[in-house]
């Protein structure tokens, strides 16, 4: 990867040409100063020391090493470089229910994708915390380990779909187990996991998996409920007008299960909130979220660009000294190495 971080400077460039104009105009009225006294060629004898060249070769430098600090002053960037940091802040970890009835679409433009454009909100909120992702069905696996770089946050939350978990369900106590485990184990921080789901078909322990997570490690455990408690049916594809049946040929309808969502956030110390169509409820939770104390950390943070810009600096810089020392005029103990290809 290669880019540039400041490509206006590139304008300066534009003082390039104007500079080479006015050291033209100096050397002809130069030149034409010289014609006044008389004979060209008589003149040119009596200043053994004169030099067309030196005057060219001065200026060509002085501009190339201005061209290189202009080019170093735009940034150059390429390759990458990881750093640590200090930081203070906290670790969440959103478990996200991607079972089939999340593509229930009494949520606009259904749960599981309007829960996706939320947690994105969420991300772009973030300053200093941790995330980490969970999606669950039947089983709960880790989509994303807790880390601080959210673009890769963003970039694994969009790949996110039903058809990543096989086996099918709302395995909120396995998501809850695997969240608490998959925490930074020497992190002393504030830890808080949040479940987005609809809370159906559960088929685990969710409550005693809150429980033990709040009273034995200090986690807190946050509910969303995404869904309608009227329910809605499930699309069998993007684009299918047929619905999800059983085994009687009747349409699915799938219902959200508030009650067993808030006494998961009740025994995990932690609210639940219900989501609509105007609001999912993370940012609001995340607000409370923000008043929980924050610990500093030491922090590995990776940067997809590293600095290059020294270097034109230190070759300008070189430049710059090597043009100081070449004398307009020829130099009598240099005159013999004829550096230039003089005459003399």
């Amino acid at each position: 990867m290669f880019r540039f971080a400041n490509p206006e400077y590139f304008y300066v460039l534009l003082v390039i040409p104007a500079l080479m104009l006015l050291f033209i105009v100096a050397m002809h009225v130069r030149k034409r100063k010289i014609l006044e006294f008389g004979n060209p060629e008589l003149l040119f004898q009596l200043m053994p020391g004169y030099s067309k060249r030196r005057g060219w070769i001065k200026s060509s430098i002085f501009l190339f090493a201005f061209a290189l600090m202009v080019v170093g002053l735009a940034r150059p960037q390429f390759g990458s470089k990881l750093t640590e940091a200090k930081r203070k802040g906290i670790e969440i970890i959103i478990a996200l229910d991607v079972s089939n009835s999340m593509l229930a679409q009494d949520i606009q433009p259904s749960r599981l994708d309007r829960a996706k454009q939320a947690i994105s909100r969420l991300v772009d909120q973030l300053a200093n915390d941790r995330i980490g992702l969970i999606v669950f069905a039947g089983d709960a696996y880790v989509q994303l380990p807790v880390t601080n770089d959210y673009t890769s946050a963003k970039m694994f939350l969009s790949s996110i779909s039903p058809g990543m978990v096989p086996k099918q369900g709302t395995a909120i106590g396995s998501a809850i187990n695997l969240a608490v485990n998959s925490f930074s184990p020497q992190s002393e921080t504030s830890k808080v996991v949040i479940i987005i789901s609809d809370g159906e078909n559960h088929e685990d322990k969710p409550i005693e998996a809150a429980q033990r997570a709040f009273d034995e490690k200090g986690i807190v455990v946050h509910a969303i409920g995404i869904g309608s408690p009227n329910g809605a049916p499930i699309p069998l594809g993007s684009g299918n007008r047929d619905f999800l049946r059983d085994k009687d040929d009747n349409v699915v309808v799938t219902k959200l299960d508030e009650e067993t969502l808030s006494k998961v956030a009740i025994s995990g110390g932690g609210k639940y909130l219900r989501a609509s169509n105007a609001q999912i409820g993370l940012l609001p939770l995340f607000e409370e979220i923000n008043r929980m104390e924050r610990t500093e950390f030491k922090d590995k943070v990776y940067s997809e660009y590293d600095d290059q810009f020294q270097y034109l600096f230190g070759i300008a810089l070189l430049l710059l000294i090597i043009e100081f020392f070449v004398l307009e005029r020829k130099n009598k103990l240099l005159k013999k190495l004829n550096l230039f290809g003089e005459r003399s």
